[in-house]
């Protein structure tokens, strides 16, 4: 059997857009004839689904699981061409088979290795090739977006309906004996909504890093500038309006949007206290369909 090069391989993937796996068996089972592999991949449907794969997949669905103890969660977007096919029962089993995957995969495995890995539901073929006869099935290009696995604490989610929009919420503090607590479930839901709903960008500000401070203060310094406030008042009025943007940033300084009345923050404390537990909420993950979290919060002028 003639050797496979990395070089043979990256040439077959630039030709067919198959993955590397599969463009190396099929250089082994062509004995490491391009053309004939490019027919192997022909064959098994993977070559006319990576044409596919130069279309734009916009549409979509996010995916949310959580173990049976609530301890771990994993958060999917999965995208395709078109909001039909992400609405039928074919497309949302493959994804929750998928997002399940992902839940059962070790913390910090990447999309590559997902893609490599026997897939959950026919260890016979590897998640790339399930998701490449899907695509040749359907007729539509598909693929993993992006995908989070999540443990540590209890978890709580919301998932919007349509399915374009998904959280994950991590809670620190509740014990095995609370965790299942009608009030602390509760909690965790409704702080998923608020994060759906609200989009912040961190849970509290501290975590906000000194970039976006700074950033934020010389919008609000130049805005002040422009409605023709004095300087010598300018620095003043500075410690306002970061409030104003604590607390739209902020997940624990937003409105409860249930009860405005209340910061989600003080939601928590309230909680916490009726409860018995020191719940806190330590991060959480939001996922719209095509939408791609910015690295830090967006300043509005």
């Amino acid at each position: 059997m003639a050797d496979i090069t990395a070089a043979m391989v990256k040439e077959l993937r630039e030709r067919t857009g198959a993955g590397m796996m599969e463009c190396k068996k099929a250089l082994e089972e062509a004995k490491g004839n391009i053309s004939d592999a490019v027919d192997v991949l022909r064959k098994r449907g993977i070559a006319s689904a990576a044409k596919k794969a130069t279309r734009s997949a916009k549409q979509g669905s996010v995916t949310v699981v959580l173990s049976a103890d609530r301890s771990s969660g994993a958060i999917l977007e999965f995208n395709c061409e078109s909001d039909f096919v992400a609405r039928t029962d074919d497309f949302q089993a493959m994804v929750q088979e998928l997002t399940a995957q992902i839940l059962e995969s070790p913390l910090g495995t990447t999309k590559e290795q997902l893609l490599e890995q026997p897939y959950r539901a026919d260890a016979t073929q590897t998640v790339s090739q399930i998701v490449a006869a899907k695509i040749g099935k359907i007729g539509e290009n598909m693929q993993v977006a992006r995908f989070e696995k999540i443990e540590g604490g209890l978890l709580g989610s919301y998932i919007h309906p349509g399915a374009q929009l998904g959280v994950l919420v991590l809670m620190s503090g509740a014990s095995a004996a609370t965790a299942s607590n009608e009030e602390v479930q509760e909690l965790l839901r409704d702080v998923a909504m608020q994060v759906a709903a609200a989009d912040p960008q961190f849970a509290r500000r501290e975590e906000v890093t000194p970039e976006v401070l700074e950033k934020e203060r010389e919008i609000q310094r130049e805005r002040a500038r422009q409605e023709g406030k004095p300087e010598a008042i300018i620095d003043k009025m500075i410690g306002g309006r970061m409030a104003k943007f604590f607390e739209e940033f902020c997940l624990l300084e937003q409105p409860f949007i249930k009860d405005n009345a209340l910061t989600v923050g003080q939601l928590v404390a309230e909680k916490a206290k009726k409860v018995g537990e020191p719940l806190a909420v330590v991060r959480f993950v939001r996922y719209k369909v095509g939408e791609t979290a910015p690295a830090d919060a967006p300043a509005e002028a």
